[in-house]
């Protein structure tokens, strides 16, 4: 199917996926691993905005590598992207943990997303239904593996969790998506390209995805921080929230 001709779903997918795939030919080619870095950010981003300027020329694009344009405030529909989520991973050799991020806000929330892990040869959309497996037990924990929240590693000895390090956000996402994990808690600084494709994904699979106070996730906003996330099975929510809820009122 042409490009052009592709909904939105089908789109975010493409993107992501022909992302990846520059960028795994990229990290092929060898070198040294801040150029390597340095270089993928800015092809990533520069493939991304060439084919959303191309196929969706009215759209606004808010993306990590991109300077941010207010006009985005006022648009109908803006595609967060995140070229490159896990660019300290993609510069180890043999790292899985990077990905790619495409997603589309419209009038208020996120409509269509896709996270490509390249590494992996996956590609998880809004486009395709994702059946998500069951809670393991103890509890899986996704967390960062070179910044992990204190509070997370007391929130995992409340509930007898065990935490699984991962690299980017996406990665993490992913994980839980795939039942590899059973929720990703994060406080501590993101933005909004970091968790937007993440979101989408994880909500269409019929995953909980807000933040750690249990309030939604508002994306598009002036100020594209957004600092903390939590993504898990639905039927877990309420306690994680709790307990996250019980660790904030005892510090």
């Amino acid at each position: 199917m042409p490009a052009s001709a592709m909904d939105d779903h089908q789109l975010a997918a493409r993107l992501a996926e022909a992302a990846g795939q520059r960028l795994l030919e990229l990290r092929a080619a060898g070198g040294e691993p801040d150029d390597l870095r340095k270089a993928g950010d800015r092809l990533s981003h520069e493939f991304l905005m060439a084919e959303l300027g191309r196929l969706r020329p009215a759209d606004a694009v808010l993306s990590e590598e991109g300077r941010d344009d207010p006009a985005r405030l006022a648009a109908d529909r803006v595609w967060i992207v995140d070229p490159l989520d896990g660019t300290r991973e993609f510069g180890e050799a043999g790292r899985a943990d990077w990905a790619v991020h495409v997603a589309l806000w419209e009038r208020g929330d996120l409509t269509a997303g896709a996270v490509a892990l390249p590494a992996r040869d996956r590609v998880l959309s809004t486009a395709a239904s994702i059946a998500v497996p069951p809670v393991a037990s103890p509890l899986r924990l996704l967390v960062s593996r070179s910044r992990p929240p204190e509070f997370v590693q007391r929130l995992a000895g409340d509930l007898g969790a065990v935490l699984v390090p991962l690299g980017s956000a996406g990665a993490k996402a992913a994980a839980v998506i795939l039942g590899e994990a059973d929720a990703y808690v994060h406080s501590g600084g993101q933005y909004e390209w970091d968790s937007a494709a993440p979101v989408a994904v994880a909500r269409s699979a019929g995953l909980h995805a807000s933040r750690i106070d249990g309030s939604p996730l508002a994306y598009n906003q002036a100020s594209p921080a957004l600092p903390d996330i939590l993504i898990c099975q639905a039927g877990i929510a309420p306690l994680l929230l709790e307990a996250i809820r019980a660790d904030s009122l005892a510090r």
